[in-house]
């Protein structure tokens, strides 16, 4: 199990784990087209491929802002019920495809309530959508569980809300809370209220932090806000130099932090510069608990299998740095322990050991 050289077979049977992927960033191409059609939203192109193509290389600007402002259309047809549960349901279809067992979801309701459905409502919708999807890879011989997270927009003035409907839903699939947005000039420590609000409920939140600003973004979000994990955290490397730690690299690593790490998205933000040189590989060699994500599948044109791909092919990863990031996102993820420890030693271990 030690080879780096993974047939594409091999690597699409290993199963997998995703605790870092948007759902308005996750949208079948072909799927936009035709919700944009019936919402009469006009679209850079109408041709599936191309529509693809077309969020790629916008997204490849090396730009966070630009990046996230591809979002315009597919968050255009995320405004009602119908577009909503199709597109929640093929969200988890999509992922138990790609051989993921174990993912977590994340949106900001706030930012599809523009045609008329409440907070609420938006929640209960897309968990009817997932839970529809699971049921149906179920039944088709793919099982994979899918949890939320609720994210509130770090740069308006509806966190506290989006906190208050993490509360209101953990019971009914929400897992945990994050903020997101346009990192740069909107610290986590502006919604700490929020955050304090979420500790005093025991619900777990994660917080997008050292993507497109540096070490004080990672700082507030652990010893201010007290995130459980990062969403990133790619410049925490600004902390270590010649393989030694900081105080505050020093602290994510050895507290198991989990760090949620997007190698493709990362080099179209330009928080990286290639995959052979992504941070991730470096903190995982020096212990860090790093785990391997997607970001955003559509806008990055990827999946899991490709993020796994890639480091193989191009970072020199082994069958073993696959399954040890696997095993840590579920060491992290914001389930209770009992279900972490059944995916970990009923599913993935097995899985890993059976595939190749």
């Amino acid at each position: 199990m030690s080879s780096t050289r993974i047939d594409a077979d091999a690597l699409y049977r290993l199963p997998k784990a995703v605790l870092h992927d948007h759902l308005d960033g996750g949208l079948r191409p072909a799927t936009v087209v035709e919700l944009a059609e019936t919402a009469g939203h006009t679209l850079p192109t109408t041709d599936p491929d191309e529509l693809a193509a077309w969020y790629f290389d916008a997204a490849n600007s090396g730009d966070l802002v630009r990046y996230i402002a591809t979002f315009e259309h597919t968050l255009a047809v995320l405004q009602n019920r119908e577009g909503l549960l199709r597109v929640a349901e093929e969200y988890v279809l999509d992922l138990a495809a790609d051989g993921v067992v174990y993912g977590e979801v994340r949106y900001a309701p706030e930012l599809n309530t523009n045609g008329g459905l409440t907070l609420g409502e938006v929640v209960e919708t897309v968990q009817e959508g997932l839970a529809a999807g699971m049921a149906k890879a179920a039944a088709g011989g793919t099982p994979v569980q899918v949890r939320t997270l609720l994210c509130g927009m770090r740069m308006f003035d509806r966190v506290a809300e989006a906190a208050d409907l993490a509360v209101a839903f953990r019971d009914a699939g929400v897992v945990g809370f994050d903020i997101a947005g346009a990192e740069d000039g909107f610290p986590p420590a502006d919604h700490l209220a929020a955050f304090e609000h979420l500790r005093r409920e025991s619900v777990p939140f994660t917080i997008h932090a050292g993507e497109a600003h540096g070490l004080p973004s990672i700082h507030q979000a652990l010893q201010v806000c007290g995130a459980q994990r990062i969403g990133h955290g790619v410049r925490i490397t600004e902390d270590i130099v010649d393989g030694k730690l900081g105080r505050l690299a020093g602290w994510v690593r050895d507290r198991r932090i989990a760090l949620e790490m997007c190698p493709t998205s990362n080099l179209q933000t330009g928080a990286a510069t290639s995959i052979a040189e992504h941070p991730i590989t470096a903190l995982k060699d020096l212990g860090f608990r790093v785990t391997l994500n997607t970001d955003n599948r559509l806008v990055s044109g990827t999946t899991m299998t490709r993020e796994m791909s890639l480091l193989v092919e191009e970072a020199g990863w082994t069958v073993e740095d696959l399954r040890t990031v696997t095993v840590n996102a579920l060491k992290s993820a914001f389930i209770p322990y009992d279900e972490r420890k059944a995916l970990i030693e009923d599913v993935v271990l097995p899985g890993y050991a059976s595939a190749l």
